[in-house]
């Protein structure tokens, strides 16, 4: 049998821009025989693109899309391994077309995976499809959905790359009866300013008990340490934990726009000029790549790595 090595491994995925584990593999199924192994990758096809799972996929788009009346909209984050492929048309169209049935998933990754796309396909067999022809990993990450009974949904995209696409995607959900195009006004202020801002929570009334508890004890033990008396430490901690509250609840947060004014106080003032409640009932960010840990890893060891099995 011959010995696979890692230039055969290098001048097979040069050929062929397979995985490393799929050059490797072909190679070791044809014995060796590059152009046999060649024509083993093209006939393999979807099982090439299911091998490479297990590449970090950490760029790709985030897509919003909103429904018909503006009472509903989702958020959807698809990632691929390279920027170069989230600029391609292909994946754009996908990415598209995937926020618009994520609307119907309400939130569920797995229902928006199942979802009829067309051509026969699920979503996830379509997306298969893409992994097979572009040749890098991609995946359904997460998706999200805000609704009103009555009100208005805004989306934003910033720094959008095509329409309603890009790296960072904002959901902003207003409950009121005031006319929508206040709404979409005051919604992609508020959508702007969750995007540079970035909030944690929603109100005080939704920090975690216990992550504000922890806060809290982090901030005593703060003062303690340089110095300052128990009894003074306790009558601080009320200030410290409203600063706190003021950088990580939106409500609490200065308007971008406006730093001498809280969001609680923009909402206000533009329920008081549309004449009717206006309620700010939910928020949603993502991040493209928030959370992923890439591997840096050297090309050369990486290959040596894979032939040694």
């Amino acid at each position: 049998m011959t010995a696979v090595t890692a230039a055969m491994v290098k001048e097979l995925r040069d050929k062929t821009d397979a995985g490393m584990m799929d050059a490797k593999n072909a190679l070791v199924e044809c014995n060796g025989d590059m152009e046999a192994a060649v024509d083993y990758l093209r006939k393999k096809g979807l099982s090439k693109a299911a091998k490479k799972s297990g590449r970090t996929a950490a760029e790709g788009l985030v897509a919003v899309c909103a429904g018909a009346d503006n009472k509903e909209a989702s958020l959807l984050e698809v990632n691929a391994e390279t920027d170069f492929v989230a600029r391609n048309q292909q994946f754009q169209d996908f990415a598209t077309k995937a926020a618009q049935l994520s609307l119907a998933a309400n939130g569920s990754v797995e229902a928006l995976a199942s979802a009829a796309y067309g051509e026969g396909k699920t979503t996830q067999d379509y997306l298969t499809s893409m992994i097979a022809t572009i040749g890098e990993n991609m995946s359904l990450r997460r998706c999200a959905k805000l609704s009103v009974s009555e009100g208005y949904v805004s989306t934003y995209v910033h720094n959008a790359v095509a329409p309603n696409l890009g790296k960072i995607g904002v959901l902003v959900a207003l409950e009121s009866s005031a006319p929508a195009d206040v709404l979409a006004t005051l919604g992609k202020q508020l959508s702007m300013h969750v995007a540079a801002a970035n909030p944690q929570f929603l109100d005080t009334s939704s920090v975690d008990p216990a992550v504000a508890e922890r806060e809290r004890n982090v901030q005593r033990e703060t003062a303690l340490a340089s110095g300052k008396p128990a009894d003074i430490v306790e009558k601080m901690l009320d200030g410290r934990m409203r600063k706190y509250f003021e950088e990580v609840c939106f409500t609490e947060q200065a308007f971008i726009m406006d730093p001498e004014t809280k969001i609680s106080a923009v909402i206000e003032k533009a329920a008081k000029a549309a004449g009717t409640a206006i309620k700010l009932t939910g928020f949603i960010r993502y991040q493209l790549g928030e959370g992923i840990e890439v591997e840096v890893k050297d090309f050369a060891s990486e290959v040596a790595s894979v032939v040694n099995g």
